[in-house]
C-alpha cells in the first residue's frame, strides 16, 4: 500500500501522526508526502521523513523502519520528472526493508536467455 498525501504541512497533532506511522511502519505500506507552498509548518515533514532520525512513539517504541519520502512541490518546479524520481526514490528500499524484516523470501531473477549459437 502506498499512501500519496498532499500537505500544507499543517498538522493538528504531531505526536499523534508520528505514533501512527511508527504503528504502520511494521505494515506493508509506504507513506509520499508532497508538500504544498511555502509554509513555515512544512519543515516538520522533514521530521515525519525519519531521515535524519528514526520516529519515535509515544510509547517509546521506535519505527520498525523509514515508510515516509517528502519532497517540497516548490523544489521541482516545473520537473514533473524529477519530482516524481525523488519521490518514489526509496520505495524499492522500503519494500526490500519489508520483506527482510518479515522473512519473505523473493522470486529468483529470470535466468539469462542462452547466447545466440553463431552461424559462420
Amino acid at each position: 500500500l502506498v499512501l500519496l498525501i498532499l500537505t500544507d504541512g499543517a498538522i493538528m497533532d504531531m505526536q499523534d501522526t508520528i505514533n501512527a506511522i511508527v504503528e504502520a511502519s511494521r505494515l506493508p505500506m509506504s507513506i509520499l508526502i508532497v508538500g504544498i507552498g511555502n509554509s513555515e509548518e512544512l519543515s516538520k515533514m522533514e521530521v515525519l521523513d525519519g531521515d535524519e532520525q528514526r520516529l519515535k512513539g509515544r510509547s517509546g517504541s521506535l519505527a520498525a523502519r523509514d515508510i515516509v519520502q517528502y519532497v517540497k512541490f516548490s523544489d521541482y518546479r516545473g520537473n514533473g520528472n524529477a519530482l516524481a524520481a525523488e519521490l518514489l526514490a526509496e520505495l524499492p528500499g522500503q519494500f526490500l526493508d519489508y520483506t527482510r524484516m518479515n522473512n519473505i523470501p523473493l522470486p529468483a531473477p529470470p535466468a539469462a536467455p542462452p547466447p545466440a549459437a553463431s552461424t559462420q
